[in-house]
């Protein structure tokens, strides 16, 4: 997990571009992309801390959406905070939690 966490800082960071070339680039991308690094995050962090408060995980992940956010916009690197990215890594750290829970009920 640590490893994963400090690639998803490193490519949240780092300078932005733009590409529309590709076949599969279309408006939104960028939150479809939020929300699936942020729910493999979150499935990472129960599954590393399973005994962890709902309330405690839930700030832990949005505490560091909102550093990366704020921290893009403070670079100036051609990036900028959107609340909308942070409200897409909420919902991708709900749906990696629920996800662990589901699967954890279903095969443990």
């Amino acid at each position: 997990m640590p490893i994963y966490w400090a690639f998803l800082t490193y490519m949240l960071l780092k300078p932005g571009e733009e590409n529309n070339e590709y076949w599969f680039m279309f408006d939104g991308i960028d939150k479809v992309l939020h929300l699936s690094i942020f729910a493999m995050l979150g499935f990472l962090f129960i599954t590393a801390f399973p005994k962890i408060k709902f309330s405690y995980f839930f700030q832990i992940i949005l505490i560091y959406a909102f550093l990366t956010e704020i921290l893009q916009e403070e670079m100036h690197m051609g990036r900028s905070m959107e609340f909308f990215d942070i409200v897409a890594d909420a919902v991708g750290c709900l749906i990696g939690y629920y996800t662990y829970k589901v699967l954890k009920k279903r095969f443990f």
